[in-house]
Parts: structure tokens; sequence; C-alpha cells
């Protein structure tokens, strides 16, 4: 007799190449979105952060109660949280006066604490355990805590003398650093999902601002509006496009003769 693990369906895609494309899509419509409504419509980030968390919390009920994965409900909520993660960053560093250094610091704080408390109380942070309602709260906290960690980083980094080329090519040359620790070493598949998880959202958020802000800054001057929905189009063809399966968990062991 030889034990044999169960897998079962989470409501978690597969950490693919394709997830990571949507990822950085996702983390572009965040900051342009999240900049459309706080400064182009003039609602301020108090409004806009009130605004964004309470949709990511309805979308964050949907998904915990759906009973199986739905990509256009993730993806949504990934959405609401980069979103909502533009509008909190922009509000730690810019209305509560703590500036880029000490908005990333405490973002940096909460997300350590979010993946310590989850650890502690459930024993992992692998995105392949999640398959609890417990989990998946902690996993929701997290994500948004990245996102919005990533925004204060890209954020920053743009506003250095780095500018927004500059940020995109330090944030793509960390992830193809991870990307070869992944392919060529050992080190943990977990905390490789993390990092990326926090680089792709400074890289789409520099990437935004590329987009929107005035050439002079550097950028291209897009529309907050147009560029917000070309990128959501795109969003719309890959998930209709290309393949999204659920990720998969372990279960229980049964006995296989």
């Amino acid at each position: 007799m030889t034990g044999e693990v169960e897998r079962t369906a989470t409501k978690i895609p597969e950490v693919t190449l394709v997830f990571w494309i949507i990822k950085i899509a996702a983390t572009t419509l965040g900051e342009t979105g999240g900049d459309t409504v706080t400064m182009t419509l003039n609602w301020g980030y108090l409004i806009g952060t009130a605004l964004f968390l309470s949709l990511l919390l309805i979308f964050v009920a949907l998904q915990i109660a759906a009973k199986k994965f739905h990509p256009f409900l993730y993806w949504a909520t990934i959405v609401a949280s980069t979103t909502a993660g533009t509008t909190m960053a922009d509000f730690a560093d810019r209305s509560l006066g703590i500036g880029y250094a000490g908005g990333s610091s405490l973002l940096f704080v909460c997300l350590m604490a979010t993946l310590a408390g989850w650890y502690w109380s459930l024993g992992s942070i692998s995105v392949s355990t999640i398959s609890t309602p417990r989990a998946e709260a902690f996993y929701w906290i997290a994500i948004t805590f990245s996102q919005t960690l990533g925004t204060a980083l890209g954020d920053w980094t743009a506003d250095s003398d780095l500018g927004y080329d500059g940020g995109a090519v330090l944030f793509a040359a960390g992830l193809a650093a991870l990307a070869a620790l992944y392919f060529f070493t050992n080190i943990s598949r977990v905390f490789l999902f993390w990092a990326a998880f926090v680089l792709t959202r400074p890289l789409g958020a520099t990437v935004g601002d590329f987009l929107d802000k005035p050439v002079s800054d550097g950028g291209l001057a897009f529309s907050r509006p147009i560029a917000s929905a070309v990128i959501a189009a795109f969003i719309v063809a890959c998930l209709l496009i290309l393949p999204q399966r659920a990720g998969r968990h372990p279960g229980h062991s049964q006995a296989a003769p």
C-alpha cells in the first residue's frame, strides 16, 4: 500500500506565465484607474480610498462565498485591490505627510505582520494551501497590502532620479532575478511568489505613470480614462483567450494499492 495525496481545486488560479501577464496588466489598470478617480475626477485620496476599499470588500466577500474558481470574479477582485492600493498608497505618502519612505516602511510592516499572522494561525502562507475562508481572508489582506506597498515603491522610484523609465527597468530586473532564482535554485517558492507579487505592482505602477503623465515629466500624456479602458480591454481579452485553470491544494491522504 502506498500513500497518495488527493489534490482539490482552489478558487485561486494556477500561477503560470499567463497569471503574471494578467497580474502586471491589472496593476497598471489599478494605477490609471485609481488616478482617474482621485486626480482626473478630483475626488481626492480619502474619498477614492473609501470607494475602492468598499468595492474591494464586496468582491472579497463574493470571492470567499463562491464555491469554485471564477476567473472574472478573481481578477475583478485583484483589480479592486490594485486600485485600492493606489489610492491608499497616495493617501499614506501624501495626505498623511509621511512621504514615500515613511509610507513604504509602514506598508512593509503591515504586509510582514499579515504574513506572520497568517503563518502563525494556519502554519503556511503558500497559495497552494488556501482552502478555507480564513486562509482566503488572510490571502486577500496580504494581497491588498502588497499592492499598496508596490504602489508606494513605484511612485517613490518614479519621482526619484530614475524616473519612469529607470523605475520600470529596475523592477523588471528584479523580476528577472527572481525568475532566475526560480529556475536555477531551490529557494523557497513561497518566498519567490510573494516577492514577485510585490515587485510586479511597482512595475505596473511605473508603466501606468508612464502612460498618463505629461511628456514634460517623461510620460506619454495619455488620458487616464482612455489608458484605463485600453488596459481593461486587454485583461478581458486575456481572460477570454488564454487558459485560466484553478490551482490545486493537497487534500487528505488516501491509501492506494
